[in-house]
């Protein structure tokens, strides 16, 4: 064999391998993008309430929620339905046996990077105690609980006042009169339930921490609602917003 023989046998075996190794590079390249396209069309498709869920909202100021009933019937974690006016945040809310049951689940027990919006697991499941505590995500795509952070601004604070709690006996409005930046390791934010003094103590560390707070008369009877999601910024900060459930 000559030497130029074995000069173009090494330059072809070199260029199969060029070609080889480029199109392994393709495929890999290929499998990345399909799986960053399902990552963000699982992220998008579980953030907000489609028409598959939004069937079951309740409707209007009634002493019954019968839609909510027949959701619990598909899952009895099922406690409410949460909306504040004017603001992506529109969802069912269900309660796990721990605070990570529903994580990444939705209401339908299916698997969901955006998760489910959920009472504190130490809540009582009827919205009965002074203190109740939900949690959401905060979805870069402005889902679950995204706009809570929005409440830090003051013009959106004085602009999005209102919301509803619809239990399956009867629907609450609220108030929003405080928000809150903390971080996760807050131990009075973040122990729900709350009666009596411990309410006072409560509502005083609310308002003396608050970046934005307004003056609605609250006390210690009232019945009080948090909404929780991550602040934008830091790993373990937090950002709740307080309302005043009305009877």
């Amino acid at each position: 064999m000559s030497c130029l023989q074995a000069a173009a046998r090494i330059a072809g075996a070199g260029s199969r391998v060029l070609n080889a190794a480029a199109a392994l590079l393709i495929l890999l390249l290929l499998l990345y993008g399909g799986y960053s396209l399902w990552d963000t069309v699982m992220i998008y498709r579980g953030a907000f309430a489609g028409e598959e869920l939004l069937q079951y909202k309740p409707v209007g100021e009634r002493q019954e929620n019968p839609t909510l009933k027949e959701l619990q019937g598909i899952n009895p974690d099922v406690r409410a339905w949460v909306t504040v006016e004017g603001t992506h945040i529109d969802y069912p809310v269900v309660q796990g046996k721990t605070n990570m049951e529903y994580i990444n689940k939705d209401v339908f027990g299916d698997f969901s990077l955006s998760g489910s919006v959920f009472l504190d697991c130490r809540n009582q499941p009827d919205f009965s105690d002074g203190y109740n505590l939900l949690y959401g995500h905060h979805m870069d795509n402005g889902g679950v609980f995204s706009d809570v952070a929005e409440f830090t601004g003051q013009d959106y604070f004085d602009s999005h006042q209102k919301g509803e709690l619809y239990l399956p006996g009867g629907t609450h409005a609220f108030q929003v009169f405080a928000c809150v930046e903390t971080d996760a390791f807050d131990s009075v934010i973040f122990s729900p339930g709350g009666q009596g003094d411990q309410m006072d103590i409560f509502l005083a560390y609310v308002r003396d921490n608050a970046v934005q707070y307004r003056e609605i008369g609250v006390t210690a009877s009232d019945s009080i609602i948090g909404l929780s999601t991550c602040a934008e910024a830091e790993t373990n900060g937090r950002v709740i917003i307080f309302g005043r459930l009305e009877e």
